[in-house]
Order: structure tokens, then sequence, then C-alpha cells
């Protein structure tokens, strides 16, 4: 894992994003929305490996795919390479597709069953319509064999392989038009613990071989440890906490981190985790609860919590927080936070009413 550093413009940059979706029923109810996203920033630099992590029901599908043009945005915009991409033509919307390819979460529905394997890996390239069918073939045994795969798995159908090759397959087809960014969602999940690591691993030499930048979903901190530079923590639709790995795990300031971190299984069963306990399940989108969306469920939360929206703080060398109490204890004032009237009122305090003493029994 490598650390970027530089000023140099960001492969992907989003900027204040919000999705939003109308409510089934929203004919008999009204205008209600779906609140997905809510102005989220993200950044990923080149050859950089990002994950965004968080419970189900955060909005990290929904913005992975609002990253890839299979989702319209609200609002907010997506940079790539310096371009907004809403204001793109038809062919820097095509040269944006080879650019950014995408790795499903279930290989066993992300391939077609009537499809051969040589085919599925293929499809970009038959698209795009790139070299003749003698080197489209080539080319598809040697990405298989680039993910791992013996050449001769091109003949074979998904039905014939397990989950693993299915992934490995899946990975091979991102591959097969050369992008700079690839977009994880959840690449993991589906597949058995054994496999996992070899999945993750296999990312992370593609990343170093090939200088790619990805950016991988999941939900579990314990599955991008080892491969990811930075983390971004997101909860109902907010970005809460974002810093380089090492930070993260090492010194993480917001209570939904910790308690993220806090439910990684120990492998020692004599070492007792030290759990963070969040009350209740995570709110609706429907309707988030006002200022920090955490503060019902949060165990430090202070009246300030309930009714100001805490901005990203910055903690230095890129490590950011959105938490009120966070930001003070690190003595950076979060600058959304309002003082409290009565520790600044200068006036000249009232006296207390004098009020007769009872009688005496």
């Amino acid at each position: 894992m490598k650390q970027i550093e530089g000023t140099e413009t960001p492969l992907l940059a989003v900027h204040g994003l919000v999705k939003t979706y109308p409510a089934s029923g929203a004919r008999l109810w009204g205008s209600r929305v779906v609140h997905a996203v809510s102005g989220v920033d993200l950044e990923v630099r080149r050859g950089e490996n990002v994950a965004l992590v968080g419970e189900s029901g955060s909005g990290k599908t929904t913005l992975a795919r609002c990253v890839l043009g299979l989702t319209r945005p609200t609002a907010g915009s997506i940079d790539f390479d310096g371009r907004d991409m809403s204001t793109a033509t038809r062919s820097q919307r095509g040269a944006f597709r080879r650019r950014v390819q995408p790795v499903f979460q279930d290989p066993f529905s992300s391939l077609d069953p009537r499809w051969t394997v040589g085919r599925s890996v293929g499809e970009g390239l038959d698209s795009f319509r790139i070299g003749t069918p003698a080197e489209r073939a080539v080319r598809v045994r040697e990405l298989l064999e680039q993910v791992g795969l013996p050449a001769r798995y091109a003949g074979l159908r998904p039905t014939e392989l397990s989950g693993g090759q299915r992934q490995r397959v899946g990975i091979a087809a991102a591959l097969a038009l050369g992008p700079e960014l690839l977009v994880a969602d959840e690449p993991v999940s589906a597949l058995d613990v054994s496999v996992q690591a070899q999945i993750l691993n296999l990312l992370a030499v593609l990343q170093r071989d090939l200088g790619l930048a990805i950016l991988v979903v999941a939900h579990d901190l314990s599955v991008v440890r080892h491969i990811s530079d930075r983390i971004a923590v997101m909860y109902l639709g907010r970005i809460v906490e974002t810093g380089s790995t090492a930070t993260v795990f090492r010194d993480p300031r917001h209570p939904y981190t910790r308690a993220l971190l806090s439910a990684i299984p120990d492998p020692d069963p004599a070492r007792r985790p030290d759990l963070v306990p969040l009350h209740g399940d995570m709110p609706s989108p429907l309707s988030p609860p006002p200022g920090c969306h955490l503060h019902p469920r949060c165990p430090v939360a202070v009246p300030t919590c309930s009714s100001v929206d805490p901005a990203l703080t910055d903690l230095g060398a890129g490590h950011r927080v959105a938490c009120h109490v966070a930001a003070a204890a690190a003595g950076h004032p979060d600058p959304t936070a309002q003082p409290d009237a009565s520790a600044t009122d200068t006036s000249t305090p009232r006296r207390e009413e004098e009020r007769p003493c009872p009688p005496r029994a």
C-alpha cells in the first residue's frame, strides 16, 4: 500500500453530490423523497485505492452508481480528469466509459449464463470495435491469465465456475478496455471467506502493476484495511470521517467509525473487544434526523448535535471528521456550531427574586 501525495488534479472529484428518489406512494403522501446521498465530497487520485465504508443503507452503492454514470445525480458535480461529466459531449462520455469500469457485487448475476467466458470478457472490445476478431481473442486469453485463470476457460460458461472464478472473470472484463479507475461495489461480499482474500490480493496486485485507481465500496472495515490508501466513512448519505487508512485505524475520531472498528471480530478469544455501543437502528432516509444524523444513536451526543449539522473539520494530515465533540476535543471548534448563549452573554446577571422563607413548623 502506498501513500499518494501531491497537489495534482485528482482523477475523480465529487463535489456536493446529492441524490434523492421519490418515495413509493408519493402520490398519496405528497412529495416525500428518499435522501440517499446528501452533499458528499470525495476525491480519488491516480493510482490510489480509496475505500468507501459504512453499514447497509448509508448510500455507498448510490454514490458508486452516480460515479459510473448509471444514475443521474440530483445536484452536485462529478469531475473526471478535470472535466465535469454533466456537461460532457457524447464522444467524451464514450471515452469516460472506457476509462472507468465497474466490478459488480454478485458474480452470479453479473455474468450472462448463456454466454461463454470469452464472450463476457470480450464484450467491451466488441462494443468499441477494438482490433480484429483474432486480436480480440488473443486479448481475452491474456486477460484471463492476468487474473489467474487458464486461457482455456474462455470456452466455459459461468455455471461451470466457482464464485471466486466468476468474480475473476468480472475483473477481467473490467480490465479489457484498459481503464484508469475501477469502481468495485462490495466485490467480495458474495464470496466465501477463504476466497475473499484471494480477490482482494488480486485487486492489490493489479493496482500496483497497472497503476489503477480503485474506489472500493465495503461495509466491513477489515476487508479493506490492507489494500486501501484512504478510507471514507459514510453514514446515512454523508461522509462523517476520512483520512489515511493507518490514521483512521490508529486514531478514529467519529463515534460511528469507532463503532465500526469495534465490530471487527478479534481472532484472539481471550481478548475482549472494546465495544462502542450505538443505540437503536439507522433512521429512515425518508426523514433523516436534524443536525448530526447519528445523534439519536450516539453515546457522546451533546445538545448542539441535535440541531446543527457538523461540517468536516480538518484535524491535520488529511484527517477530517464531521463531529462537534471530536472537533472540540482536538482544539478545532466546528465553524458550524453555534456558541452557547449563556456562556457568551456579558450583560449584568439578573438578580434572583427574593422569596420569603417558609414559616417554621
